[in-house]
C-alpha cells in the first residue's frame, strides 16, 4: 500500500461511492480508461480484488469495503486540516456537506445564504431527501450535518433542536369545515386525505396522532412532494397535513383548519453522527443555527 498514491485513493473512493467507472470519471473530469488504469494499479498495490462487477454495477469486495472506509477517514481528515489552516489564517474555507429532508428546503436555503455571506470562501453541497433516503446517507457517512424533524432510533446521533415545526391540517378554501372552529379530531374520520409517502416524518407524526385518537381516514393519494400535495388540496382532492413552513403566498386556494390536537408540535433538529469529528466549517454552521434560533415568521395569513 505504500506504493498507492493519493490520486489513486481518490479515484477509488469516487468509483466506490458511485458504483460506476463512468460516473467517477465524470465527477473527477478524467477519462474512463484513466479511472480503470488507476483502479488496476491500486488493486495491484493492495494485492486483492477491490471490486466485482455484476451486470453493469460494481460492488465492493471485502477488501474494497475496508479500503473505502479508510479512504473516507483520510479525505475527511485532509478536508478538516485545510479548513483548520484557513481558520488559523483568519478565514473560513472548505466545503459544507448538508443533507436535509424535503420540507426543510423552505427555510434552510435562506439560512445558508446568510451564513455564506459571512464566509465568502466556502462551498456548500445541499442534498434534499425524504427521511428514508436521509437515513441511508447517514449510514454511509456522506454528510457533515443533517436537518430533519423525525430522529431515527436505530442510528446514534448527536442532535440539537433549533426551530419549531408545526404541522397543520389544510383543506380547499371552500371545504365545509373551513368555517368551523374547534373542530373535534373525530370529524376527520372518513375524510379523503392526501398523504406524504411512506418514510416521511410528517406522515409518521400524523399516523401516530390518528392511531392515538382512533381516527380513520381514506388515503386517496400518496405524494412525495409538498408542492404536489398543495396542488391536490387546492384542486379539492382532499385534506392533508403539512408543515406550516410550506405554506407560501401562492397557496391562495388553501386554508388551515382549526382541528383539535393540531398543530402537531414538532421540532426541527440539526444532527450529526455520534463520534464524528466535525470540521471547522460544519461546527461553525451548527453554532450559527443554534445561536440564530429564529422565530417562526409566516408571510401568508390563511383562513383559520
Amino acid at each position: 500500500m505504500i506504493q498507492a498514491t493519493l490520486h489513486q485513493l481518490k479515484v477509488f473512493e469516487t468509483t466506490a461511492r458511485h458504483g460506476s467507472f463512468t460516473k467517477a470519471a465524470q465527477e473527477l473530469l478524467i477519462t474512463q480508461p484513466s479511472v480503470s488504469t488507476q483502479i488496476r494499479q491500486l488493486t495491484k498495490a493492495v494485492g486483492l480484488p477491490l471490486f466485482e462487477q455484476i451486470g453493469k454495477r460494481l460492488y465492493l469486495t471485502e477488501a474494497g469495503s475496508e479500503l473505502y472506509a479508510t479512504c473516507q477517514g483520510i479525505f475527511e481528515k485532509l478536508d478538516n486540516f485545510e479548513m483548520k489552516i484557513a481558520n488559523f489564517k483568519g478565514t473560513k474555507a472548505g466545503k459544507l456537506k448538508l443533507s436535509v429532508v424535503t420540507t426543510a428546503k423552505y427555510f434552510i436555503p435562506r439560512m445558508l445564504g446568510t451564513f455564506s455571506a459571512k464566509h465568502q470562501g466556502i462551498d456548500i453541497s445541499l442534498q434534499v431527501n425524504n427521511h428514508e433516503q436521509l437515513q441511508k446517507r447517514m449510514l454511509e457517512n456522506l454528510d457533515d450535518l443533517y436537518i430533519l424533524s423525525h430522529l431515527p432510533s436505530e442510528i446514534e446521533l448527536n442532535n440539537y433542536p433549533f426551530l419549531e415545526n408545526p404541522l397543520v391540517v389544510i383543506a380547499h378554501k371552500d371545504h365545509p369545515l373551513v368555517a368551523s372552529k374547534n373542530i373535534p379530531i373525530s370529524a376527520l374520520n372518513n375524510e379523503h386525505f392526501i398523504m406524504r409517502e411512506t418514510g416521511s416524518g410528517t406522515r409518521m407524526a400524523v399516523q401516530d396522532l390518528f392511531v392515538q385518537h382512533d381516527v380513520n381516514v381514506h388515503v386517496r393519494l400518496e405524494l412525495g412532494s409538498n408542492e404536489a400535495i398543495k396542488q391536490a388540496v387546492a384542486g379539492g382532492l382532499g385534506l392533508s397535513v403539512l408543515s406550516k413552513h410550506t405554506l407560501t403566498p401562492s397557496c391562495e386556494d388553501v386554508a388551515i383548519l382549526d382541528v383539535e390536537h393540531f398543530p402537531i408540535q414538532c421540532r426541527w433538529y440539526v444532527a450529526h453522527l455520534a463520534g464524528k469529528e466535525l470540521s471547522v466549517l460544519a461546527q461553525s454552521f451548527l453554532d450559527y443555527l443554534l445561536q440564530q434560533n429564529p422565530p417562526l415568521v409566516f408571510p401568508l395569513t390563511l383562513v383559520n
